[in-house]
């Protein structure tokens, strides 16, 4: 498929793409667009659908998986350069592109619930290596499903927003005594994430994946270790995760990952049944990590040993309800190779292997003034790549 927008063939946000984001220019109100190239398309007055004046997707993802595809198709026909009418469609949308350098980003859904899960193995083995020297590097049950937690929705931000470093408890040195002050260790977790768009009642499972997850997000999910090694026993996460957790301003919807979708790596043992893969939904998504504008990871997201659909299944058998809107994360996404890790954590192995810069400076956590960006690509249409937008966030010191 071409368009006919200027630009668009020879960008990773072409036809084929179309993420889904909430934009406004100076003096309006925000509403909701998809990017083309390098413009946002104005849904509202194109689509003759107030629903996309609201200042959320929210009310869009409701509506199900059949709108979702309706609402495509029809944009896709109106940006396209075959359609027998892309005259007329130009002459009627072109007033409705606008420049991307004109417009701001916003947080592209109101969050329901937040949950994030643990379904990398090499980055399960690599902490557990850290942490439990001497035994297992990983626990009993997770092999036997995919591990996760529920999460702050409150403090879910849109990518550009600064992280203010927190603070919290932590132990200086072993055997010390706890000390409140500003995390020492200061970590990004590079993750995707899945965008829920139709609900479910309170004491049923999901269905199909495909029926309840509208599109994909990139996800740094920040870390304080410190602060999280001395308080995460016996509940799990808490202060050291709950501070900030970073999203891109654009939803990628499953439609356009098409090309990307690949068989869900092997597992042994064999998941309970409710776990069972229906579907190929791994994924064959690359990130890369900059860390001041310098890469310094490319993690590999194909390489997850839990899938989506898996995560959807596991977080629901128990009866909890689905939200529009609600959030799930896959984890932090790690290779074996130290270049293909996804936190300062284990590409610095705690610390004990600091990186170099290109200007010289050390890091093994993050200072205050550090810019992180997480960037990805997938598969398009033969020889071609679709981009999944980016997540950036620059680290502000605690405040008083």
């Amino acid at each position: 498929m071409t368009s006919w927008v200027p630009g668009a063939d020879a960008s990773p946000y072409g036809p084929e793409n179309l993420p889904y984001g909430v934009f406004s220019r100076p003096g309006e109100s925000a509403r909701a667009g998809v990017r083309i190239g390098d413009h946002v398309l104005d849904l509202a007055p194109v689509l003759h659908d107030e629903v996309f004046a609201a200042p959320s997707l929210n009310g869009f993802l409701a509506r199900g998986r059949t709108a979702w595809s309706d609402t495509r198709r029809r944009v896709q026909r109106l940006l396209s350069a075959q359609a027998e009418e892309a005259a007329a469609n130009r002459a009627a949308v072109e007033p409705h592109l606008i420049p991307l350098a004109e417009v701001r980003l916003y947080r592209p859904i109101e969050v329901g619930d937040y949950v994030d899960f643990y379904c990398s193995l090499e980055h399960a083995t690599n902490l557990g290596r850290m942490f439990r020297p001497d035994g297992e590097p990983l626990l009993p049950n997770w092999r036997h499903l995919p591990v996760g937690y529920h999460g702050r929705s409150g403090t879910v931000v849109v990518s550009g927003t600064p992280i203010t470093r927190p603070r919290g408890q932590r132990v200086p040195a072993p055997g010390q005594q706890p000390v409140l002050g500003p995390s020492a260790k200061l970590d990004i977790e590079a993750e995707l994430g899945f965008v829920v768009g139709t609900p479910t009642r309170l004491g049923e499972a999901a269905g199909d994946f495909a029926d309840h997850v509208f599109g994909v997000t990139l996800v740094n999910d920040w870390s304080a270790r410190d602060i999280q090694s001395w308080e995460y026993v016996p509940l799990g996460p808490f202060l050291g995760k709950s501070f900030a957790t970073s999203i891109s301003p654009w939803i990628t919807p499953l439609e356009a990952l098409g090309h990307a979708r690949v068989a869900g790596r092997t597992q042994d043992p064999e998941p309970l049944p409710y776990l069972g893969r229906r579907e190929p939904w791994g994924l064959d998504i690359t990130m890369r990590v900059e860390l001041n504008g310098e890469p310094i990871s490319a993690p590999p997201y194909r390489e997850m040993y839990w899938t989506p659909d898996q995560m959807l299944a596991h977080m629901t058998v128990n009866g909890a309800s689905l939200r529009t809107g609600d959030l799930f994360a896959s984890g932090t996404v790690s290779g074996a190779e130290p270049g293909r890790r996804g936190s300062l954590i284990e590409i610095t192995w705690n610390g004990g292997e600091p990186i170099k810069l290109a200007d010289g400076r050390i890091r093994t956590f993050l200072e205050d003034g550090d810019t992180v960006t997480i960037t990805a690509t997938a598969p398009g249409p033969t020889g071609t790549s679709i981009t999944l937008g980016e997540v950036t966030g620059t680290i502000l010191p605690t405040r008083p």
